[in-house]
């Protein structure tokens, strides 16, 4: 987001670029939300809608599950991706559009998902959208994937690499430690959507939960997430390479690889 709270579109599009790698190196989202988010919905017959739903690494779980889902991506390379992803469940629709510009056509939706892709809907327009895609009762599920670095020492060292790049909300800019149990709190206030979601009114029912699991990468495919970022794929391509060879041999030096408490921090809330 820009400091005026406008989306930054220039990140916002960039990870068509990398689509394969996306894939490869993000990580997906654990089978608990997944069910408590289905419980929370009680979809019956209905189906569900997902914004930015990228290369599918929240689609998957939930198709598995039998959910019926229309995917809106507006990156073609990424949704080619998804659709290769997705291609053997019969439930899934994929459409290549932005939340924006998508027109639901009539249809209105049991569950509204946003896997990691809801700081990238145009705030003075994202409440009125969902509100007008899902039924009466309909629920909304928002989710982001936070990491915390198990080794301090590591997280320093990582950390004196970012600030010699000028890098900041990284994945390793926090350690483990500083996260509390509270959903949201790696976020911030202006990044978390329950207080936006309250003025609103239109909704009820908010929840927030959070999930943790220990998560271990060595050092290509984190090299492979850090890639992926948007932080990253904006910068200059030679700083860039600087940035993830310096990374590089910061975890080389200390074991080849990360250690990572890996959350998901989920916020539910449901149309009135």
């Amino acid at each position: 987001m820009t400091a005026e709270g406008q989306v930054d579109m220039a990140r916002s599009q960039v990870f068509g670029e990398v689509a394969e790698l996306y894939d490869a190196a993000r990580p997906g989202y654990s089978n608990e939300l997944v069910a408590d988010v289905l419980a929370y919905a009680a979809l019956g017959d209905r189906a569900a809608v997902e914004i930015g739903a990228g290369t599918g690494k929240a689609t998957v779980p939930f198709a598995e599950l039998g959910t019926p889902l229309v995917c809106l991506e507006p990156d073609p390379r990424m949704a080619e991706v998804l659709r290769r992803n997705t291609e053997r469940y019969s439930g899934v629709q994929v459409e290549v559009d932005g939340f924006e510009s998508w027109q639901p056509g009539g249809r209105r939706f049991g569950l509204l998902l946003a896997a990691s892709s809801w700081h990238w809907v145009a705030p003075d327009r994202r409440w009125d959208l969902v509100h007008d895609a899902l039924a009466p009762g309909g629920a909304m599920a928002l989710f982001w994937n936070p990491h915390g670095v198990l080794d301090a020492e590591l997280q320093t060292a990582l950390a004196e690499v970012d600030g010699r790049h000028g890098m900041t909300n990284t994945p390793h800019s926090e350690l483990a430690s500083s996260y509390g149990d509270v959903a949201g709190s790696s976020l911030g206030l202006h990044g978390w959507p329950e207080a936006e979601c309250r003025r609103d009114g239109r909704f009820t029912d908010l929840r927030a939960v959070r999930y943790r699991q220990d998560q271990y990468y060595d050092t290509d495919l984190y090299l492979g997430l850090l890639a992926s970022l948007s932080a990253y794929r904006v910068l200059p391509a030679d700083r860039r390479e600087r940035v993830l060879t310096e990374t590089a041999q910061v975890l080389d030096a200390h074991g080849g690889g990360i250690g990572m408490d890996h959350l998901s921090d989920l916020f539910l809330a449901r149309a009135r």
